[in-house]
């Protein structure tokens, strides 16, 4: 059964992931790895992964996964969390069949932190951004050795 590895990256960390996927999956089975194209709709099952963009998947890979039909789709990102895996499964349409999935967090880039600091310094804030920040600084790491090997075993 062929596949197809398709995934949007904007800071490596989902790059990251598809690479250790490419190595964990039979590489003659491998009929497209790379960024959202056409190309990948050739395969029988679709491991597609994204960045997230303001909650939800990047657009890009919405706009692919909404061209999807009667594939088998794995989906992967990097945001850790599982409100935004739900709604990118929402861009399927019905007659795709979702074998799994897998998220993790992954590291930001700073100007993420100072956009919360500069947040936070404003008098009135949301109440969350301390939350935020811990966030980030716990993301910086990510994805690290155990996700990989998460992401090995999700797809076993």
């Amino acid at each position: 059964m062929s596949y197809a590895i398709v995934f949007s990256s904007k800071t490596g960390n989902t790059a990251l992931l598809a690479q250790t996927l490419q190595e964990q999956l039979p590489q003659a089975d491998c009929c497209y790895f790379g960024a959202p194209d056409t190309a990948a709709l050739a395969a029988d099952t679709l491991y597609v992964g994204f960045w997230t963009d303001k909650g939800k998947a990047d657009a890009d890979t919405l706009d692919f996964l909404q061209q999807l039909r009667s594939k088998r789709v794995f989906l992967f990102g990097t945001a850790g969390f599982e409100k935004i895996l739900a709604a990118t499964r929402k861009a399927l349409d019905g007659s795709n069949t979702v074998i799994g999935s897998f998220m993790c967090q992954g590291k930001m880039p700073v100007s993420v932190r100072q956009r919360y600091e500069t947040m936070k310094a404003k008098p009135l804030h949301i109440p969350n951004l301390d939350a935020l920040i811990e966030n980030f600084d716990k993301a910086l790491s990510h994805p690290d050795a155990a996700d990989l090997e998460q992401l090995k075993q999700a797809v076993k």
